[in-house]
């Protein structure tokens, strides 16, 4: 079956094509450190054969956290904790990834600086952001870098940029949230320029032979936002920097969405077929019919299933058993699987 097929890029070599993607459990405090819980969260999909962990939104300034109880890694002292659940990932047979993302307008923690391109606010509970001086983008990618730096001294296998669901890259993007009239507002060049300098000073840091992924939103679904054509055109500029296309969508505003199973697959399908990338599926996907589907007819290269991995660490496991297929199962849980 197409789903317990390897898949490799660069030095990545993943055991099938699924995929755990980054999902908050907002289960840490100020300190941004990774606690007890997240070891047993994260090992758990290891142990129940996930070919890919992407490990939750982890913030590279402290300003930047969605809530205050995000992960961080904006300073040295939370390498260790970081390089301890990778280690410990690994030794159960997943590979690990790690996803760098700046809340902006969507930070959450009231006592921070809320900073965002321009100085409008996501809602009535959000604080009015702050417009970024140039001082201020030039700490955020530097930001960028400095975390790029410490997740390659964690071992991550690779890293995801964080550029969906309204966050500050994504805000960038957008022209409804972007009304910056200098170099980074505009013209779609422009408002890519902010993800670009981010992307060139993470390459600085981060091995070549190691794969980045960029997690985009492809649709902001209103009139006058991002649509599937413009992501494309925004990944085109900046193709050759990253490696993969995780595809999701909304997050900017509220905006009515007619959800359904699968219902983001189309977007990454679009993307994969119009930019030559690999890409990620996600969206409502819980059976292994659908993952078969979507990797069969090349509509995507990897599938994330996100909140059936919440409710089922051993998808893997238990549709490798009934649908007869040979793979590694944990020794300690072999006898479950004869």
């Amino acid at each position: 079956m197409l789903t317990f097929q390897q898949f490799e890029i660069k030095n990545l070599s993943l055991k099938n094509r699924v995929v755990m993607p980054p999902m908050c459990t907002y289960s840490s405090d100020d300190s941004g450190y990774i606690e007890d819980f997240h070891y047993a969260h994260y090992i758990a999909r290891a142990l129940g054969g996930v070919g890919l962990i992407i490990q939750e939104a982890t913030s590279v300034e402290k300003r930047g956290r969605i809530s205050g109880n995000d992960l961080g890694l904006w300073e040295d002292s939370q390498i260790e904790k970081s390089k301890e659940l990778v280690k410990n990932v690994k030794k159960y047979g997943s590979k690990i990834a790690i996803q760098l993302a700046h809340a902006g307008r969507k930070c959450g923690v009231k006592t921070e600086d809320i900073i965002s391109c321009s100085a409008i606010d996501f809602g009535d509970d959000y604080k009015i952001a702050r417009e970024m001086t140039k001082k201020d983008i030039d700490e955020v990618i530097k930001a960028f870098k400095l975390s790029t730096r410490r997740a390659l001294e964690a071992d991550y296998d690779a890293i995801e940029i964080h550029a969906a669901h309204g966050y500050l890259i994504h805000q960038f993007l957008s022209p409804i949230s972007n009304h910056r009239t200098d170099e980074y507002g505009g013209c779609l060049t422009n408002r890519v320029r902010f993800l670009k300098q981010i992307l060139l000073s993470v390459r600085e840091e981060w091995p070549e032979n190691r794969p980045i992924i960029l997690r985009v939103s492809a649709s902001d679904y209103v009139s006058d936002g991002i649509n599937i054509y413009m992501m494309k055109d925004i990944i085109n500029e900046i193709k050759e920097l990253i490696d993969i296309v995780h595809v999701s969508s909304g997050g900017l505003v509220l905006a009515p969405i007619n959800i359904f199973p699968g219902y983001q697959v189309k977007f990454a399908e679009y993307l994969k077929n119009e930019t030559g990338l690999p890409t990620i599926a996600v969206g409502l996907i819980t059976n292994i019919d659908q993952v078969e589907e979507i990797l069969g007819n090349e509509r995507a290269d990897l599938v994330a299933l996100g909140r059936e991995l919440l409710r089922n660490p051993n998808w893997i496991l238990n549709n490798a058993i009934s649908h007869n297929v040979k793979i590694e199962y944990p020794s300690q849980y072999i006898r479950a699987y004869k």
